[in-house]
């Protein structure tokens, strides 16, 4: 039996339909994260390089435990659990991982972790991400065409699945920028700066990585490598659950896409609200104008 509107969404009312629809319904196997000594959080806000923190994550505990990359899952997301769906994907928060330490992903700001924790954060241009994130919902959460650039605010402000608002999240880890048990970068660094930033993760995880180590991390997690192999990065369990709850099949959901985003394509208004929000919500805590400004700092503090 499927609940919901047994269809894609075709406005921002009906998203919230099916989703809802979807976190009603009782599921036997899901349980709730409990924590261990020495977690880590890969919770970095949406579209903001997750995904590919995810994959640098799993291959370097997996080449200092075994020797050897993993590529055997269907789902980077089964390897780093997120509770947020895990409802939904009838998920045992618990279950024994692959490697140590263990890794779980999140969208959430500091306050809603568990603290004591360690936490992987990077931090990407807000327009940057309104682009990304309008792209991966069209065709999977709402019909192409229906849900325009224009429209999509109120979905960019929700942050993903038990997430927060982009300004909100931001905040958070800034005001933990300099703290040892957080590692905070820019996206832009870590793409621009892969092979330091996989040694900088690597020695945040007590990983003694060697220039091999960190070769082939650095090949594992490119974008073509992970274009090539992208129905790993495309949400696999929350396919299966739509189909399975909502009747919804062939969705376009990879988080790996040929090209990058890019924040020209968001309109002039929509740029206006963001950059309004961010003079009155960002601006006056950090005194930073612009996130340029503020990744420039943040940059600043890797060496």
């Amino acid at each position: 039996m499927t609940v919901g509107l047994g269809r894609l969404a075709r406005s921002i009312e009906e998203v919230g339909m099916n989703l809802g629809a979807m976190q009603a319904i009782e599921r036997p196997d899901y349980r709730t994260y409990e924590p261990h000594a020495g977690d880590v959080f890969i919770t970095s806000w949406a579209k903001s390089g997750t995904t590919m923190t995810q994959q640098m994550f799993h291959q370097l505990r997996m080449l200092a435990a075994t020797g050897e990359a993993d590529m055997d899952f269907d789902d980077i997301s089964r390897m780093t659990p997120w509770e947020d769906t895990a409802q939904q994907n009838n998920f045992d928060m618990n279950v024994p991982q692959k490697a140590s330490p263990r890794g779980f992903k999140s969208h959430r700001e500091y306050e809603r972790l568990e603290p004591g924790m360690r936490y992987i954060v990077t931090l990407r241009d807000p327009h940057e991400t309104y682009h990304s994130f309008h792209r991966f919902f069209s065709g999977y959460l709402f019909e192409p065409g229906t849900i325009p650039m224009e429209e999509f605010f109120p979905l960019w402000m929700m942050g993903g699945p038990g997430g927060c608002d982009y300004y909100t999240h931001l905040l958070s880890w800034y005001a933990r920028r300099n703290e040892p048990d957080t590692l905070l970068v820019t996206y832009r660094w870590m793409v621009k700066n892969k092979q330091a930033m996989i040694r900088k993760m690597a020695a945040f995880l007590g990983i003694d990585a060697d220039d091999a180590m960190i070769d082939r991390v650095d090949a594992l997690t490119t974008r073509e490598f992970m274009y090539e192999h992208k129905d790993k990065f495309d949400d696999a369990m929350i396919k299966q659950g739509m189909a399975e709850m909502l009747g919804l099949h062939d969705l376009e959901s990879s988080k790996v896409k040929a090209e990058g985003s890019d924040a020209k394509q968001v309109p002039p208004a929509i740029a206006a609200q963001i950059d309004a929000l961010w003079a009155e919500r960002v601006a006056p805590v950090t005194g930073h104008k612009d996130f340029a400004s503020l990744a420039a700092e943040v940059d600043a503090l890797q060496g």
